[in-house]
């Protein structure tokens, strides 16, 4: 089969398309015939090798995360799903990835399609859907009437995080450019804020959740705008010691994630608020439950540009120029 891969951490150079074997599912697995898969910036972080040191990968590696398709085998445990279904699934550290002819996913990381969205739609969900799931609902349990931020509101994750905080009851706020300012605001935020021309940190005050979607300064300037015992929920790190435990990695990794991360637990607790790095999960059975709300139209894609599966490259490139307004989506067939 055709798969785009790094045989190699670096550049968009490493990465090339290359005839691999279909790959067999195993016991609790099923192979999807792939016909469309979803593009997230960690795709390009993980190839960089940015993350090699809390998730080191297999090369060659399959690129890619998000994937929709059709079920072509089933694993002999399997009993949820039936070759022909149409599924679609975040396969974030598996050993194929999305951006291939096929891909073998754990039964238990795949949810059905909902009907009313087509494969490139459904493709653009997962690693986002989970992740703000996994933050929102499942770590910082939002209530109706809390205030959440959630930084650059016109991107993958963050039109995603709006519509969903929203539907949790939250007042929403974030940044974008003024030319964004009416999607964000069709999506349900409740004050956007033009970065060029705005401090975000000189306007809110007294959130109790900040979504970290940003690195660097943006972040650090976000744990102004909490109040005492909010929530900082990091999605793009630093990682930290807390983090690392949960992978199991050795005292010298744990020793520099305690250095990386020793500026933002500063910032935390002169501000008395909770620091935590998180990366998504794979879970079918939430997966199904945010495609209940895709169904109904109670969250919809947003999607920026759709390339062909002999551009895929390409794709990657303009994604990394983080200008895309919403998800970034290559079609395989």
């Amino acid at each position: 089969m055709r798969a785009l891969v790094f045989k190699r951490y670096g550049g968009l150079d490493q990465v090339a398309f290359a005839d691999m074997a279909k790959p067999t599912p195993g016991p609790d697995e099923i192979l999807v015939q792939v016909h469309a898969a979803g593009l997230n910036p960690v795709d390009n972080r993980m190839r960089a090798g940015k993350m090699k040191a809390i998730i080191p990968l297999p090369l060659p590696a399959t690129l890619g995360s998000d994937v929709a398709g059709v079920v072509a085998e089933v694993g002999r445990r399997v009993t949820r799903f039936t070759p022909g279904d149409a599924i679609f699934a975040n396969i974030f550290e598996r050993r194929t990835g999305a951006l291939a002819e096929f891909a073998v996913v754990p039964e238990g990381a795949a949810a059905l399609k909902p009907q009313r969205l087509d494969f490139v739609q459904a493709a653009s969900i997962p690693m986002v859907g989970l992740t703000t799931w996994q933050a929102l609902r499942e770590r910082a349990r939002i209530k109706p009437g809390q205030r959440v931020f959630i930084p650059a509101g016109s991107g993958g994750i963050g039109t995603f995080a709006i519509q969903f905080a929203k539907h949790l009851g939250a007042t929403v706020a974030t940044t974008t450019s003024a030319d964004n300012v009416d999607l964000v605001r069709r999506l349900g935020a409740d004050e956007a804020i033009d970065y060029k021309t705005q401090n975000f940190e000189e306007v809110l005050r007294d959130y109790d959740v900040v979504l970290g979607t940003l690195p660097g300064e943006s972040l650090e300037k976000s744990f102004q705008i909490l109040k005492r015992k909010g929530m900082m929920i990091s999605l793009v790190g630093p990682p930290d010691p807390a983090f690392g435990r949960t992978r199991s990695v050795n005292l010298v990794v744990l020793s520099v994630l305690w250095w990386l991360s020793r500026r933002v637990h500063r910032l935390a607790r002169a501000r008395d608020v909770e620091y935590l790095f998180r990366l998504v999960h794979p879970d079918g059975g939430q997966l199904a439950e945010i495609g209940a709300l895709l169904q109904t139209g109670t969250i919809r894609p947003v999607i920026d540009k759709v390339f062909p599966f002999d551009h895929a490259k390409e794709a990657l490139a303009y994604l990394e120029e983080g200008r895309a307004k919403g998800k970034v989506v290559v079609s395989i067939m």
